[in-house]
């Protein structure tokens, strides 16, 4: 499906279009006829979902409290289409998400919150700078956690059948959270999307990973910075985070480097004439892959496995670049290096579909051509590039679509 949006057929229009449209008579009374029996099919769907949540050990009461007042909102379906991480160039997002505003807020947490992050690296090995990282990008250091109730939030969701079932299943697990006493329903708010807390839990992820970080017998993810970040820190491990591992840094490139090179030990890329911007030594042991966010003309990484584990979190290499980056400067590191390529135009969304439908047409591209150029597309991007003879860098760009246009 090309829009995100096409997936709310259960949304009647007076409640995807009627906050913004303004019609004659007629309009406005069959707007309201259409209006009522959107709201009878929610009711109908939150019915349905008791049989389920009475499995599961959710209350009557519990149940009732937690959809009282409950209608969709309209707002969080236009938000699904707004995922800035994935449509934005990603040095904006970057530059964006390390303000000088959130770097100086950034510090002071990191100093008044030193002790717990100490321990939190001791006891899980996952650095203090990728927890701080995450805790930065999702709530400004829990400036903001969200204002909008997780189950109208992901009721809304569920009943419109984004993404599958997968947020049915995460409302049934929010009123097992509220049915067990982790959060009073008026504190459990989050983001458009049904996260939660200092560092935006899911509630599967809540129920999974939330651990008692001050040992005070409550998992509070919501105003407890040593629950939240031990359980992010958790979250991560569980993850497959390796201690020990560093999750990247920036390369710089020997001239007439060979871009086939993809994923060596840092032997290897040692010997391929690869170094650190920062000017220490490579790791000892342990693999890397070449990322290139920006194209060959852009700046250069080594990213590992514990990356991967980053986008874990949130699958947006732009997220994943903004935490690993965050954290690396509040622990005293340097700005990325290399020059973005800001003077290339960008593909806007109509091309950035083009694009992945076209390698679709190819073979080489599985998935929803929505116009968000995930890890997915950029994979398709280099093999294309390997196979048409270009620098296979991964970088979806006119270029990349301009050749395939001439494709057949």
């Amino acid at each position: 499906m090309r829009q995100p949006l096409l997936l709310v057929r259960r949304l009647s229009g007076a409640l995807l279009l009627g906050l913004s449209l303004t019609g004659g008579v007629g309009f406005q009374t069959s707007s309201a006829q259409a209006q009522e029996a959107s709201q009878g099919g929610f009711q109908r769907f939150v019915q349905g979902l008791w049989p389920e949540a009475r499995a599961r050990g959710v209350s009557k009461a519990t149940f009732e409290e937690a959809f009282r007042g409950v209608e969709p909102d309209a707002k969080i379906i236009a938000l699904t289409r707004k995922q800035s991480e994935f449509v934005r160039p990603i040095w904006d997002y970057i530059n964006g998400s390390l303000s000088a505003e959130r770097l100086k807020r950034g510090w002071e947490m990191a100093a008044e919150w030193s002790q717990t992050l100490a321990s939190v690296e001791k006891t899980y090995g996952v650095p203090r700078a990728v927890v701080l990282g995450v805790w930065g990008m999702e709530t400004n250091f829990g400036s903001f956690t969200g204002s909008i109730y997780a189950i109208r939030a992901l009721s809304t969701l569920a009943y419109t059948g984004y993404r599958g079932d997968f947020f049915r299943e995460e409302l049934l697990t929010a009123l097992q959270i509220l049915e067990q006493d982790h959060v009073d329903r008026s504190r459990m708010l989050g983001s458009w999307a049904g996260a939660m807390g200092q560092t935006q839990f899911m509630p599967s992820s809540f129920m999974k990973y939330a651990v008692d970080g001050n040992r005070d017998g409550i998992r509070d993810i919501w105003s407890s910075v040593p629950d939240a970040m031990a359980s992010t820190a958790n979250y991560l491990r569980q993850q497959g985070w390796e201690p020990g591992l560093p999750w990247g840094f920036e390369v710089q490139l020997p001239k007439s480097f060979d871009f086939r090179s993809l994923r060596q030990n840092f032997a290897q890329w040692g010997s391929l004439g690869l170094r650190r911007v920062d000017g220490k030594a490579l790791p000892r042991s342990g693999e890397a892959s070449l990322f290139l966010p920006g194209g060959a003309n852009g700046p250069a990484f080594l990213v590992t496995r514990n990356y991967d584990v980053i986008k874990t979190y949130n699958s947006s290499d732009a997220y994943a670049m903004g935490v690993a980056h965050l954290g690396d400067r509040l622990m005293g590191g340097a700005p990325i290096q290399g020059a973005w390529p800001k003077d290339q135009p960008m593909l806007d969304k109509d091309q950035r579909q083009e694009l992945q439908e076209r390698l679709a047409r190819l073979g080489f591209y599985e998935g929803d051509a929505d116009g968000k150029l995930g890890s997915k597309t950029r994979d398709a991007v280099r093999n294309f590039q390997l196979r048409r003879g270009l620098i296979p860098d991964g970088y979806a760009d006119y270029a990349v679509l301009r050749e395939l246009r001439a494709t057949r």
